[in-house]
């Protein structure tokens, strides 16, 4: 009877192996955060990537920025070298966009020490494609983003909710271009005041403000959104929250994108979103810069105003 168990400690062991995984260090990479809209100057965040181990506080953050850059937009025949803004000194749409880019509030964008990298000259346009190029430190990176011509909303209207009808969500019904790649972006904010000033200065996205049209092309859709905004009146019923109230008046800003763009967004938010997940699959997320993280996206707006009434 010893002996079997003598021969099962030997298979045993004897089938064992010392492997050794080599796990390459970190290496720092460039990270591009750029945006540019049609009506609009083009906006680039640049900085470099954070090791997981590294600090995490404002100082750290603020150190990462990158300043010794060159960048350029080419479009057409024309060249638009981007150069270094702080905050204050951009125009202010431009302020609101970088505080949208950073998901601060205006007032508090204003007052980070951080520059931007911008042209006042271009002034985008849809139907159009725009390539931004990077040099630091001897290379050279290159992407590229076109702004479709926008898709408006077919109709748009606010429906009141069945347990209290002085709250309700936006509804859209939208008709989608058949036989091609089309993507959106939903963003709203407020027109109301409140204590005499506006109510929202920026727009906000929602959780699933981005979408395709992957399972509907060339379809007409009806769709509802919930309302992403922070409550500043107080008299609005914190179990509806994230409803519109009656007599809310709402500009949605309605945006397409193309499809890498599309891409890098649809994978960021699912990588964000499965973080906690430790069973998750992991989910590598693609620039449209080659040798970068990150994007250079251009979106094409349309605006429509919702008033919450029947």
């Amino acid at each position: 009877m010893k002996s079997w168990w003598i021969i099962l400690f030997i298979t045993l062991f004897s089938c064992t192996k010392e492997v050794k995984i080599d796990i390459p260090g970190y290496q720092n990479q460039l990270v591009v955060d750029g945006i540019i809209e049609t009506g609009g100057h083009p906006i680039v965040l640049l900085s470099q990537s954070a090791n997981i181990y590294e600090q995490s506080d404002l100082a750290a953050y603020i150190s990462r920025f990158v300043y010794d850059a060159s960048l350029c937009v080419f479009h057409g025949n024309d060249t638009f070298a981007l150069s270094l803004y702080t905050i204050p000194e951009l125009p202010v749409e431009s302020q609101k966009k970088v505080a949208e880019m950073l998901r601060l509030d205006w007032n508090e964008a204003l007052l980070l020490p951080i520059k931007v990298y911008s042209s006042n000259e271009l002034i985008a346009e849809a139907n159009q494609s725009y390539t931004l190029r990077i040099l630091h430190q001897g290379k050279s990176y290159q992407g590229t983003t076109y702004l479709p011509t926008p898709t408006p909303l077919d109709t748009l209207y606010w429906k009141p909710s069945a347990q209290n009808n002085l709250y309700g969500y936006s509804w859209a019904k939208l008709s989608d271009p058949a036989h091609h790649f089309d993507a959106y972006k939903w963003e709203v904010k407020r027109l109301n005041f409140f204590n005499g000033a506006p109510i929202d200065n920026l727009y906000k996205r929602g959780f699933g403000g981005f979408f395709s049209d992957e399972f509907f092309d060339g379809k007409t859709i009806e769709f509802y959104y919930e309302n992403p905004l922070k409550r500043k009146d107080t008299t609005h019923l914190k179990a509806f929250k994230r409803y519109y109230r009656h007599g809310d008046s709402v500009v949605v800003k309605f945006s397409k994108m193309d499809q890498s763009v599309y891409a890098f967004y649809n994978k960021k938010y699912a990588q964000l979103n499965s973080a906690a997940n430790p069973f998750s699959t992991p989910i590598n997320v693609p620039s449209n810069i080659s040798g970068l993280l990150g994007v250079w996206a251009g979106f094409s707006p349309c605006y429509d105003t919702l008033y919450c009434v029947e």
